[in-house]
């Protein structure tokens, strides 16, 4: 079996996220599936830089905000008397959805309380910062017929 990475290959990773300061962002060490020139959310520059690599390979790959989770939009962000807003909601950290005049749902995050005032954010966190990600080939494997038609892996499968 050929277990370099190529198109239609099913490729087990695990990987890690750094802010701009260097910090652990994100990681795991179970490894996530995709296939590879596939449909998956894949970052495209991390799917180039793993064509051709083989399990245990390593790729370090660094992305500038526009590149990954883009630039941090002040219009995604919101402030309002914390008397306004759900008792459950009034905690750094608290999850919301809100859907738009589109009709897409967007996730907001409580970012701050100060001054009897709540601020919420929909960016990604990691909007307006420049990222490396730190991924290592653990398995690869022909896709079945069903992952090449679909572009999908079957089992266990995560958005970097």
């Amino acid at each position: 079996m050929n277990e370099t990475i190529t198109k239609d290959k099913v490729v087990s990773l695990t990987y890690e996220i750094h802010d701009q300061q260097g910090e652990i962002y994100e990681y795991t060490d179970l490894p996530v599936n995709y296939v590879h020139g596939g449909k998956s959310d894949l970052f495209e520059k991390i799917e180039q830089d793993l064509e051709g690599k083989s399990i245990g390979d390593k790729v370090e790959v660094t992305l500038s905000p526009e590149k990954a989770f883009g630039q941090h939009d002040p219009g995604l962000t919101f402030t309002n008397d914390i008397d306004s807003v759900p008792p459950e909601l009034r905690k750094v950290g608290a999850q919301l959805e809100a859907q738009n005049a589109s009709g897409d749902i967007l996730q907001f995050v409580v970012t701050r309380i100060e001054d009897d005032k709540l601020t919420v954010d929909g960016n990604h966190p990691l909007a307006g910062q420049t990222v490396k990600f730190l991924v290592e080939v653990k398995a690869v494997r022909d896709a079945t017929e069903q992952e090449a038609s679909t572009g999908v892996a079957e089992g266990r499968y995560q958005t970097i």
